[in-house]
Order: structure tokens, then C-alpha cells, then sequence
């Protein structure tokens, strides 16, 4: 039975995912997890910030009683890597951190890493995905194709392990009338997570229940419904 998606609108491995964290841990059955951390949507950014993601991860979730490996995939030819294909096929959480989405989706679609992270949430393992990570996990993605805009957007095929959703991450960082935009342009039979930061949707089987600090808004079409921790999300 494949396992639950978790989908976090900002502040991985801080402290203030540590309770949805150890859960979605608690949710793997293993004494000892192991967790996948792959930090790619941080590489344009540098190798710096790159770095400093994985080496957050593994102190976040070490810290949890987890055994952490950090995935160093910074760009689609370290994705047919066959070490890393064979760390994220044995995973029992993989997380993919925030950054950049559309490079996140470039390197991982179609890839070697991106089919072993499929059949791992297959046999079970947890999905989570930060802002552009859980943007790309989604069955939709948007990018923006003026950057200074939010009209016209182009949406991608994502990853496609949250069916029928795509997700605004940092909901609650932008003005809500530019998140109408963006909601506005969205595919039909596409729900549209607002995930506020420091907040998740966790799902399986089409439902979602929100966990953390703050909200989730969901968009179906011009429908507008805001939920909060511990509430259920139906698709």
C-alpha cells in the first residue's frame, strides 16, 4: 500500500515541524526510519545553500532518531546515479526541500532517482515535500513565465503523488488577490492547496488533514475553504 504524502508549505527541519516530522516517522512502523534527504531544488542557488540543506536535514531528522542520508542530486545526470537510486529506493521517508520547482521537476522526472522514489512510496514510504518540493510531488506544477507577473503562468505535469492537486506554497507570505490570480489560471479538476508556512497537508487514499501552526485554503475553482490543524481535507 503506498504511503502517506506530506506536502509542507515552508520551514523544513526547523523546530517547528518537529511534531508533524516525528509523526509521519511514527507512520514508517520502523524502530529506526531511514530518511532520504535530497536538497536539489536548492542547487541554483549554489553550492553553499545546497550544503547547508542537507547537512539541516540530517541534523533535523538524526535529532528525531532517525538514520539520515543526504542525497546529493544537483542536477539531472546525478539522477541516473545508481548509488543514489539505491538509497532512495530503500528509503523509508524520502523528503525533498524547497528551491527552485521547475528545477527540482527537471531533474527528477523520467529519471532514476525520481523511479525509485515511486516504487518506495509504493511498498510504503513516506513522500514530503517543502514549497518547491511539495509543489513538485503534486499532480500540477506552475512556473511563472514573466517572473515579475503572476499572469501568465505555465503548469507542468508534476510528479504526481498528490492526485488532483496543486499546492501554493507560503501561502499566508503573498497577498491573497495574487494568489486569486494564480488560483484563477489553475487546470480544471485541479484542487488548489494554500499551504501557509510552518503548516503541512498530510494525505493517502484522496484525503488530507492538516497539521501545524497554521492554515490551509483550498481552492476549487473560484470555491474558496480554509482548514486547520487537525481538520480533514476530502478530494
Amino acid at each position: 500500500m503506498p504511503g502517506p504524502v506530506a506536502l509542507v508549505g515552508a520551514g523544513e527541519f526547523t523546530s517547528a515541524m518537529t511534531e508533524i516530522d516525528a509523526e509521519l516517522l511514527a507512520s514508517t512502523g520502523r524502530t529506526r526510519p531511514r530518511v532520504v534527504v535530497l536538497p536539489t531544488a536548492s542547487y541554483p542557488d549554489g553550492e553553499d545553500v545546497f550544503q547547508r540543506w542537507a547537512t539541516m536535514g540530517v541534523d533535523h531528522f538524526s535529532g528525531l532518531g532517525a538514520e539520515v542520508e543526504p542525497v546529493l542530486v544537483r542536477d539531472r545526470i546525478a539522477a541516473e546515479d545508481a548509488s543514489a537510486v539505491q538509497a532512495g529506493g530503500e528509503a523509508d521517508l524520502v523528503y525533498l526541500s524547497g528551491g527552485k520547482p521547475a528545477y527540482l521537476l527537471g531533474a527528477l522526472a523520467g529519471s532514476a532517482v525520481g523511479a525509485a522514489i515511486a516504487a518506495a512510496h509504493a511498498r510504503g514510504a513516506v513522500l514530503a515535500g517543502c514549497s518547491a518540493g511539495a509543489m513538485v510531488l503534486s499532480a500540477r506544477t506552475f512556473d511563472f513565465r514573466l517572473k515579475a507577473l503572476p499572469w501568465p503562468l505555465r503548469w507542468d505535469e508534476g510528479l504526481g503523488f498528490a492526485e488532483g492537486v496543486a499546492v501554493m506554497p507560503h501561502y499566508d507570505a503573498w497577498p491573497e488577490p495574487f494568489s486569486a490570480l494564480v488560483v484563477l489560471q489553475s487546470p480544471r479538476n485541479v484542487a488548489v492547496l494554500g499551504i501557509d508556512e510552518e503548516t503541512a497537508a498530510v494525505g493517502r487514499d484522496g484525503s488530507w488533514q492538516v497539521r501545524g501552526a497554521s492554515r490551509v485554503t483550498v481552492w476549487r475553482g473560484r470555491h474558496r475553504e480554509r482548514f486547520r490543524d487537525g481538520d480533514v481535507v476530502r478530494r
